[in-house]
């Protein structure tokens, strides 16, 4: 890495604590110095939930040195956040099974809209644009019928509108991206049944039967959908990451015995299917069967998959699915292109990394006493 990265890297930070001993409560603190820092670089900034130091949740716009631009406060916890290329904008979704969703833009040039899923649904934390930035198609449970759907939600005007909805493909979807073409939909459903009255309990785990399936975003039809073998059924197929070229790269977890321990990463391409692909040897057995979140660098080479259980974030080369290396780091989950070949990580505890090499220590950027980073993080341009 560069010096002079280091330095400047070194300089932010120090103006992020200052600005967070500041002024830790203020709920949408825009912090120009921040923007003035990474006007003409190519670094972008991150959008993420996260859990304050008085447990109160929040979602936050910062710089890669933990430099706050915009934070804006959440009604409950907080899970994945899409981007629309074509407006800028941002859609953050409550955890599942919660029921509100919050549209804004990342820069703060307009107010936050939050509004609510329908009577009988929920969300499931994830949701995409379609490509001129009018709807959105989130992935929701209809629980009274064990139902997984895509409800659709035209985000044009002041206040969402609930258009409809259709048939995810499956049971439990969770994820959901726009493929390169720009009308397909690919959802990883996940296979485990929920209801809101028991939590998060997994209601199916004998009969679950995850999938991901492409749908037409246009008018909901099913075009195609991918199971593993029987004997991979409970491998819940989660979270995704999808390359210019149209492969995902979803990552698993596995609801069977904690001594089964399958492959927790597949690649799908709609000719050959579901591959799985595994890390060293030495690894098995020690990544307590979850991936958090799925993410490709700029340059589309490194697929990361994070650990936060076992504290361990995994890399695969995007050409083949070889497994390239590993890094331990508590609780780590978030990753998101940082540049063209490293990555930008956050953790539960606090701190946001620089991962450039998939074989050597990530470097610790920033770290703040009493904030938790969820699950998931996205790159957007300040500009």
């Amino acid at each position: 890495m560069r010096s002079t990265a280091i330095d400047r890297r070194a300089f932010l930070t120090g103006c992020a604590a200052a600005l967070a001993a500041a002024a830790p409560n203020v709920p949408r603190a825009r912090a120009e110095d921040a923007l003035a820092g990474l006007a003409g670089s190519d670094e972008p900034l991150f959008v993420a939930a996260r859990r304050g130091s008085d447990g109160t949740y929040a979602l936050a716009v910062t710089s890669p040195d933990g430099l706050d631009v915009l934070v804006i406060p959440l009604p409950g916890r907080g899970h994945d956040v899409a981007l629309c290329p074509a407006t800028g904008r941002c859609l953050a979704f409550a955890r599942r099974p919660g029921t509100f969703a919050v549209l804004f833009d990342p820069l703060g040039q307009s107010g936050p809209v939050t509004f609510q899923a329908e009577a009988g649904r929920h969300f499931y934390g994830h949701g995409a644009f379609s490509p001129d930035g009018r709807l959105v198609f989130a992935t929701e449970n209809d629980f009274v019928g064990a139902r997984g759907i895509i409800g659709v939600y035209d985000v044009s005007g002041d206040v969402p509108q609930r258009l409809g909805e259709f048939d995810s493909g499956g049971v439990g979807p969770h994820d959901i991206l726009p493929m390169p073409d720009g009308k397909t939909l690919v959802v990883a459903n996940g296979g485990i049944e929920t209801h809101p009255e028991r939590g998060r309990d997994k209601l199916n785990l004998a009969t679950m039967r995850p999938n991901v399936a492409l749908i037409d975003r246009e008018n909901g039809a099913l075009l195609a959908r991918f199971e593993l073998g029987t004997e991979l059924h409970q491998l819940s197929l989660r979270h995704m990451a999808v390359s210019a070229g149209g492969t995902v790269w979803i990552g698993a977890q596995h609801q069977g015995a904690a001594t089964e321990t399958p492959p927790l990463l597949a690649a799908l391409d709609a000719e050959k299917g579901l591959r799985l692909h595994d890390v060293a040897p030495r690894l098995r057995g020690t990544l307590e069967n979850y991936v958090g979140s799925v993410a490709l660098n700029r340059e589309e080479s490194v697929v990361a998959a994070s650990c936060p259980r076992a504290g361990r974030m995994l890399y695969f080369a995007a050409a083949d699915g070889r497994f390239l290396g590993s890094q331990v780091r508590a609780d780590v989950c978030g990753v998101a292109p940082l540049d063209d070949a490293g990555f930008l990580l956050s953790d539960g505890e606090g701190g946001l990394l620089q991962s450039d090499a998939p074989d050597s220590a990530p470097l610790l950027l920033a770290s703040r006493a009493g904030i938790s980073w969820d699950n998931h993080m996205i790159a957007i341009s300040p500009r």
